[in-house]
């Protein structure tokens, strides 16, 4: 047997690890990989439901929800999009999140149960990449509202924003790097804190949002255009909508394979559900409702097709309203960044030098990286975005297909948590040094394939469910070449766990 007691000390200002760590391999064990205790788990159904008031309400997503108006959807048919793609992120995203409750793990420790002690690092390294470069576009989107609102506010900072230094003007790079410092500071405190932020964060995102839309309502007298001049009809209007539906659920993407990463620190099964229907039906469908009254309201009043909600909030002629409008989107785009990209690396960095780095010193290097990578150059070339981005992100299907048909088909739930730490051979999940083959073989033609739709030309009219097509393949695939685990054993965590922040 090979196995260590785990040799770096645990995190500052955090109890040492249980006793029965001592059986867990340094290599895959410390205290911000071990699972949660169940007795003081503090992530309520309201904490679950500011997962989804932020998350839903970013900029990325009402660019991308108003882009269905411009492309011809009518109001209907944007509502039925949202209907639809709400109803799969609630099933998909509840089935996550209870995997995550029960096993109390992170993800890169989850990946272990279906790729293997070693081989889970495969999909959370694939998760962390597309994690750190959106982690620094996020901060530089928030960053350029901020410099919106500074030249409106103090015009003699004109000369600043004319400066430019590695393709970022000197304006830029103090607020992008105030901002930076803002997550930086946030994340050090660990994930209480980024619960507490997000519980004031939602409310003040969902109020702003809901007064910029009666604002705009009531600047259009009371009533929205329901299309275009030109909307779409007949079979090419059900195909945007299907597509449009497909591609907001492809943006959680991320979302579905890393939930647990949140829910591991769920008091309830009860909690999610009821965190989730809040957060996902009714708060996406509020969202959709949102994105007709602005992108409608703006069409009245002058015929115009926005692009953003920043469009709209640099309209107001109020500075003082300007202000708060632009705050609250700064403040939601930290949230929104929080959430869906900067846990997740700092979970794979933990998980691939676990003897060196804790929670802090991992946020700290992801988000030294997110610098590094100049994101702004990489968000103003469609080539990186669409190619690197795009396809990293159509291999999150298939190994969210894997991971599934593993703990759902396969395994039947039961899971043995110590042995997810263990480097014995004997151990559950060590498979072939480590590493589970047949999950990689059913993993490697789904993904070949998702890569193609999504990027190759000839198949851009199926490229929007690629996605979906790899994670079907990924885990079919699987389901027939997997070892099914009806004697597999269940044993919880609670002899390794550490407490619930």
């Amino acid at each position: 047997m090979h196995s260590e007691n785990p040799g770096s000390p645990p995190t500052a200002g955090h109890p040492p690890p249980a006793a029965g760590a001592a059986t867990a391999s340094s290599r895959l064990y410390s205290y911000d990989l071990a699972p949660t205790r169940k007795d003081g788990r503090r992530w309520g159904a309201y904490n679950v439901f500011t997962l989804w008031a932020n998350d839903a309400h970013s900029l990325g997503n009402y660019t991308f929800a108003i882009g269905l108006f411009a492309l011809g959807l009518n109001v209907w048919g944007i509502l039925v999009a949202f209907a639809l793609a709400s109803l799969l992120l609630f099933l998909l995203l509840t089935l996550s999140g209870y995997m995550g409750h029960k096993a109390g793990v992170p993800f890169p420790v989850m990946s272990r149960i279906a790729f293997g002690t070693r081989g889970g690092q495969l999909p959370a390294a694939v998760r962390g990449v597309v994690a750190i470069a959106w982690f620094g576009i996020q901060t530089y989107l928030a960053s350029s509202v901020l410099n919106t609102l500074l030249l409106a506010m103090f015009p003699a900072l004109q000369p600043l924003q004319e400066r430019s230094v590695l393709g970022l003007s000197v304006l830029g790079w103090i607020t992008f790097l105030a901002l930076w410092a803002v997550q930086v500071l946030i994340v050090s405190y660990g994930m209480h804190v980024i619960r507490k932020y997000m519980a004031v964060a939602a409310p003040v995102t969902l109020i702003t949002m809901c007064a910029l839309a009666i604002w705009l309502f009531v600047r259009a007298d009371g009533s929205i255009a329901l299309s275009t001049d030109d909307p779409l009809t007949g079979a090419a209007m059900w195909a945007q909508i299907l597509e449009g539906a497909a591609l907001w659920v492809v943006i959680y993407g991320t979302f579905v394979l890393n939930f647990c990463d949140f829910t591991r620190s769920a008091t309830s099964r009860g909690a999610i559900l009821r965190g989730n229907l809040v957060g996902i039906p009714v708060n996406m469908l509020f969202f959709a409702v949102i994105v007709v009254v602005l992108s409608g309201a703006q069409f009245e009043l002058d015929g115009r097709v926005i692009t953003s909600p920043t469009d709209i909030v640099q309209t107001i002629p109020n500075m003082f309203l300007l202000a708060a409008a632009s705050i609250a989107l700064v403040v939601l785009t930290i949230a929104v960044n929080l959430l869906a990209n900067f846990v997740a690396p700092i979970y794979v960095l933990v998980d691939l030098f676990p003897r060196h780095l804790d929670f802090r010193r991992a946020g700290l290097v992801s988000a030294l990286i997110g610098l590094a990578i100049l994101p702004w150059n990489l968000y103003d070339n469609p080539v990186v975005v669409n190619y690197f981005l795009g396809g990293l992100g159509a291999l999150l299907g298939p190994l969210f297909g894997v991971i599934m048909a593993d703990y759902w088909l396969l395994r039947r739930t039961r899971v043995n948590i110590p042995d997810l730490y263990t480097e014995d051979e004997r151990g559950e999940y060590h498979y072939r040094g480590g590493y589970n083959p047949k999950a990689v073989w059913a993993f490697a033609p789904a993904a070949a394939i998702a890569v193609v739709l999504a990027l190759v030309p000839a198949f851009s009219a199926v490229a929007g469910f690629s996605w979906f097509i790899g994670a079907i393949l990924g885990a079919g695939i699987y389901a027939v070449i997997g070892d099914r685990k009806p004697d597999a054993r269940d044993v919880d965590g609670e002899s390794i766990a550490v407490p619930s922040e």
